[in-house]
């Protein structure tokens, strides 16, 4: 059993994880109830802490990526499932455009966020917008899903793991690979990093 005053390896203290997520800790207690879970289920499904997910659930932390994609498999849901709705603007353009100010956006501990570019997920691709502080991760340990990636670094630096070889990309370098292999990502350097994620299937 997890004690629920033991935080792990990986999770931020209380007041740490930047923009908090109201939307976010509702989605992930609203799940876990429908589930019939309770927080130390999750707990052991996961190997985060009971007092990790509550703050998670009371919209006073935000987990990191890998932290989040343990949830949502945990609650067999995808991280997508966790992107708030938003305005879909007007109907004649819903199933086309997504407006700037429209994004359905994802805020993560340590200040990373994910806007998500395209205006469903029923399809066959999902397109992300990703910015990462300065040494920002999506965590130190590697996760696999169903699919393939691919994705261009707009500005900063990246380092990539994959299937545990660390490649260092650049402002315009792009990249792909099968998402069932083990990876992580880095912001290593001074300044934010901008990354376009193109996934498929929107399994995420």
């Amino acid at each position: 059993m997890i004690r629920a005053s033991k935080l792990l390896p990986g999770e931020p203290t209380p007041g740490s994880s930047g923009e908090l997520s109201h939307h976010l800790g509702r989605e992930v207690r609203s799940l876990r109830h429908a589930r019939d879970m309770t927080l130390e289920e999750l707990g052991e499904k996961t190997g985060l802490s009971v007092g990790f997910l509550s703050q998670i659930e009371r919209g006073l932390s935000n987990p990191s990526v890998i932290a989040l994609h343990d949830i949502g498999k945990a609650l067999g849901v995808n991280i997508s499932w966790f992107f708030a709705e938003n305005d879909p603007g007007p109907e004649e353009e819903r199933d086309f455009i997504v407006r700037a100010d429209r994004r359905r956006t994802l805020h993560y501990s340590h200040g990373i966020t994910d806007s998500l570019l395209t205006p469903y997920l029923d399809g066959q691709l999902e397109l992300l917008l990703s910015r990462f502080p300065p040494g920002a991760s999506s965590g130190e340990a590697p996760y696999t899903h169903i699919g393939e990636e691919a994705g261009i670094v707009i500005a900063g630096q990246l380092d990539l793991w994959i299937n545990g070889k660390r490649f260092r990309l650049w402002e315009g370098d792009s990249f792909t690979f099968k998402s069932t292999l083990p990876h992580r990502y880095r912001n290593p350097g001074t300044i934010e990093t901008v990354v376009i994620w193109a996934i498929t299937p929107p399994s995420y």
